[in-house]
C-alpha cells in the first residue's frame, strides 16, 4: 500500500495527457482494426452490427479507464498537498513504520533535533541509540521511557497518547502526541510522532510564577505585621468612635489583602505542581462537622443558617489531605455565606456515588445566582460573576479556581448548578480509593 509520505515525491500525471493516451491506444486503434475486419469478411448489415457494438464496448471501456486514472490523479493531488502540509507545520513531525524505520522527518524536526533529513528518514530507530549523542534525543522522543523526565496526559493503551518529556542540558519541554497510522482494514501500518516544543511557554509559565512567589512572600510579612499592629489598635479603649470605625476598617482590609496573597502564593505552587498533597484516610461526617463549627460565628453575622444533611448509611473513609480540603470546603461555605439574601440558607449534604469509588459533596446555598452565560467560566482564574461583583465588591475571583485544582488532584470532579436570584449548589466528588487519586499534581487547563 502506498504512503503518502514516502520520500520520493510524487508526480502527478496532468489528467487530460492520459486521456488522450487512452483514447488513441485503447480505444481508437483496436476498434479501429475491428470494424475493418468485420467489414472485410461480414456482410454489411452484421459488419454495421458489429462495428456498432465495438464502438459502444470501446467506448464504455475508454470511460472506465480514463475515470480510473482520474481518480489514480485526484488521489495523488491529495496525498501531494497532505505532504505539503506537513511539510510546513511548525511542530515537527516524525513517520516510522511498526520496525521503527522512519519514513518521514520535517523541517522542524530538523531544527528541533539538529539532523538532515537524509540523515534520519530510511534508519530504524533502536533504544540502543540514545547512546548515541547525536540520535539520543530522537530515540529518547521514539521510546519515551528513555526520557529523563515522562508525564503522561492520556490514559494508558489509547490514541493519540500524549505525553511531556523535560530534559536537562540543555533544557527542553517537549509534548509528544502520537496516533496510529492503519489501513483500510485497521491494521497497523506505523505511527506519527508531532512534537511540540514547549521550552519558552514553560519557561515564561516559570519565571511569571516565580514573580508571583517572591512579590506575595515579600508583602506577606509587611501586611501581617500591619495587621497585628491594628489588631492591637481595635482593643484600645481609648479610641474615639470614629477612630475606631477607621481601625476596624483598615483591619479587614489588611486581612482581605493577606488572604489574597496567601492565594497567590498557592496558585504559584499549584501551577508548578508543587502545592505538595498527602493523603489520609478521613471520617467525613466528622471532617465537616469540625469545619461547620468554624463558620457558624461568620454565618450568625450574616443572619445566615447552616445545615449539614447527613447520610442515612455509613460513608466509607474518603482519601483527602485534610489541610487543602479545608481551603475547599471554607471557600464554598465563605461563597455561600456572602453572596446569600437575608436570613438565606446554606446546605451540606454528602453521599455514596453509586458502583464508584467516591463520596459525593454538595454546598446549596439560597443567594443570588450565577447568569447562565457565565457559570461555566466561574472556575477560572480571577473570574468573578457580574451579578457578584455589583452584590459583594471585594473578591479577588482565585477561591474557585483553587478548589478546582485541589479536587482534581484527589482525582475528583467538581461542577456546579445555578438559577438566578434562587440560589447555587456546588458540586465535587472525593475518592475512597488510592487507585482514582492521580500520580502527578493535575492543573486546570491542562
Amino acid at each position: 500500500m502506498p504512503s503518502p509520505f514516502e520520500p520520493e515525491k510524487a508526480k502527478p500525471v496532468a489528467p487530460f495527457d492520459i486521456k488522450k493516451k487512452l483514447m488513441l491506444f485503447v480505444f481508437l486503434v483496436p476498434m479501429a482494426v475491428a470494424i475493418v475486419i468485420a467489414f472485410l469478411y461480414l456482410e454489411i448489415k452484421y459488419a454495421i452490427f458489429t462495428g456498432g457494438l465495438l464502438v459502444i464496448s470501446g467506448g464504455g471501456l475508454s470511460f472506465f479507464l480514463y475515470s480510473l486514472a482520474k481518480k489514480n490523479f485526484d488521489i495523488s493531488v491529495e496525498r501531494e498537498e497532505l505532504r505539503n502540509v506537513v511539510l510546513t507545520l511548525e511542530d515537527a513531525t516524525i513517520i516510522y513504520d511498526r520496525e521503527f524505520k522512519v519514513l518521514f522527518f520535517n523541517p522542524a524536526g530538523e531544527d528541533l533535533f539538529n539532523l538532515k533529513t537524509g540523515d534520519v528518514v530510511g534508519q530504524v530507530i533502536k533504544t540502543q541509540d540514545v547512546e548515541r549523542p547525536e540520535l539520543q534525543r530522537l530515540a529518547q522522543v521514539i521510546f519515551p521511557s528513555l526520557a529523563p523526565s515522562i508525564t503522561s496526559r492520556s490514559k494508558a493503551g489509547v490514541y493519540p497518547q500524549v505525553v511531556d518529556l523535560s530534559f536537562e542540558e540543555p533544557d527542553m519541554e517537549l509534548r509528544v502526541i502520537t496516533t496510529i497510522i492503519s489501513d483500510v482494514k485497521g491494521g497497523i501500518l506505523g505511527f506519527m510522532k508531532v512534537i511540540h516544543d514547549r521550552t519558552r511557554e514553560q519557561f515564561l509559565l516559570r519565571s511569571k510564577s516565580e514573580f508571583v512567589t517572591v512579590a506575595s512572600h515579600q508583602l506577606r510579612g509587611p501586611v501581617t505585621n500591619i495587621n497585628w499592629a491594628l489588631e492591637s489598635l481595635v482593643k484600645d479603649q481609648s479610641l474615639s468612635e470614629e477612630s475606631q470605625v477607621l481601625v476596624d476598617n483598615a483591619l479587614m482590609g489588611g486581612q482581605q489583602l493577606l488572604k489574597i496573597i496567601e492565594d497567590l502564593i498557592n496558585i504559584a505552587k499549584i501551577e508548578e505542581g508543587r502545592f505538595g498533597y498527602n493523603f489520609e484516610p478521613t471520617d467525613l461526617v466528622y471532617f465537616i462537622n469540625n469545619i461547620l463549627a468554624q463558620v457558624m460565628p461568620q454565618a450568625r453575622r450574616a443572619s445566615i443558617k447552616v445545615y449539614f444533611d447527613r447520610p442515612k448509611d455509613p460513608l466509607p473513609p474518603v482519601l483527602i489531605n485534610q489541610e487543602k480540603m479545608t481551603m475547599v470546603f471554607y471557600n464554598f461555605l465563605d461563597n455561600g455565606i456572602r453572596y446569600n439574601v437575608q436570613n438565606g440558607e446554606v446546605i451540606v449534604k454528602v453521599e455514596q456515588v453509586k458502583d464508584e469509588p467516591f463520596v459525593q459533596v454538595s454546598v446549596k446555598d439560597t443567594g443570588i445566582g450565577i447568569p447562565p452565560a457565565e457559570i461555566k467560566k466561574i472556575f477560572g482564574k480571577f473570574f468573578r460573576a457580574e451579578n457578584a461583583t455589583k452584590f459583594q465588591t471585594e473578591g479577588s475571583g482565585l477561591g474557585l479556581y483553587i478548589n478546582k485544582n485541589i479536587v482534581l488532584a484527589h482525582g475528583g470532579k467538581i461542577w456546579a448548578e445555578s438559577e438566578m436570584n434562587r440560589g447555587t449548589t456546588f458540586f465535587f466528588t472525593l475518592p475512597t480509593s488510592m487507585e482514582v487519586i492521580p500520580e502527578r499534581e493535575q492543573v486546570a487547563g491542562e
